[in-house]
């Protein structure tokens, strides 16, 4: 983390986001086994709520901690969504980063476990490409467990493709894939 932190600062520090970059597009609600979900901005105010639900979602280990959450959230080049229901409460996030060299990087995806299976990861997938779109992203990636089948099914329905096997890439010595689409 303490990387990001320094690379944010030289390649960030003179530039200000545009004012809507990470505001999804209007659109109707997704409706999906009977319960709706709204695609809305995620921003520094929902830290705690997000670090609890990754908590959830990630319990092999490879959670977030509150602080890169907090980094991730605050940086400009971020395009950060989530999916709330009706009531209100946040049942999925996407977090992704735009590079200097305008690649975007999805660093994050999560959707609580009682409402997976609904459509929200690829719904939070398409706003979020959105939002690097906004932002002249013309390219991609994100890196996925070797062994997240489900994921790998998700991104692939959305055109990403396996380019890289990514040995030991996580904390706990599991494999990574490194997916890319294009968004041209």
């Amino acid at each position: 983390m303490a990387v990001l932190k320094k690379i944010r600062t030289k390649w960030w520090s003179q530039t200000t986001p545009p004012e809507n970059y990470a505001r999804p597009s209007e659109r109707t609600p997704v409706a999906t086994v009977g319960t709706k979900y709204d695609i809305r901005a995620l921003t520094i105010s929902q830290l705690d709520e997000t670090w609890r639900l990754d908590q959830r979602c990630f319990v092999d280990g490879e959670a977030y901690s509150r602080e890169t959450f907090e980094y991730l959230l605050t940086a400009p080049e971020s395009v950060s969504l989530r999916a709330v229901t009706a009531g209100g409460t946040m049942v999925g996030f996407v977090i992704g980063l735009v590079e200097p060299d305008h690649t975007g990087h999805v660093t994050t995806v999560g959707v609580a476990p009682e409402h997976r299976r609904r459509q929200l990861a690829k719904r939070l997938m398409l706003e979020a490409e959105e939002g690097f779109r906004r932002r002249n992203v013309r390219l991609v990636r994100l890196e996925v467990r070797s062994l997240n089948t489900a994921a790998q099914k998700v991104y692939e329905s959305l055109s990403y493709t396996v380019t890289q096997r990514l040995p030991r890439y996580y904390s706990n010595g599991g494999d990574g894939l490194l997916m890319l689409k294009s968004l041209d």
